[in-house]
């Protein structure tokens, strides 16, 4: 189901109208930074429609988003020296279907509230790299893309 949102921030950023690190862009998918990265190079892929969740994308368009997600967890792995890459969607953030894809350094840096012991816990904001940070990284995987298959 395609909904027009033009205030969706990730609308938005597909349609170029506010600055992202963008990774890679075709007809159906925009990757960028996270600019509350859990790991750095920590990359959300959404779709240029608007779709409220992932249970809402076409078969197709899912699949895309999981290609270019493999794509670029063997590119993270890689670059982290890591045996693992987190993908995931999610949509509690915004209601616009899109995947996160990090390097997993800790095994906690993707975690489910059932694994966690303690009753209370607290969180605290993640800081946000400064633009130049997350344009060496998002020119850094722009390239490792490149480099490799033309298309997810």
């Amino acid at each position: 189901m395609i909904v027009h949102s033009s205030p969706c921030l990730f609308c938005r950023i597909a349609r170029r109208e506010i600055p992202a690190h963008i990774i890679y862009e075709d007809d159906h998918l925009v990757a960028f930074l996270d600019t509350g990265p859990i790991r750095p190079g920590h990359v959300q892929i959404i779709p240029r429609d608007h779709y409220p969740t992932f249970d809402d994308l076409t078969a197709e368009l899912a699949s895309r988003i999981i290609v270019l997600g493999q794509r670029l967890a063997r590119i993270l792995k890689e670059r982290n020296q890591v045996s693992r890459a987190a993908f995931l969607f999610t949509g509690s953030d915004i209601a616009h279907a899109h995947a996160h894809v990090l390097p997993m350094i800790a095994p906690t840096d993707i975690t489910s509230r059932r694994y966690i012991a303690e009753e209370r816990i607290t969180f605290q904001p993640i800081a946000r790299p400064s633009d130049e940070e997350l344009g060496l990284v998002a020119l850094g995987l722009r390239r490792a893309l490149d480099a490799r298959e033309v298309s997810p």
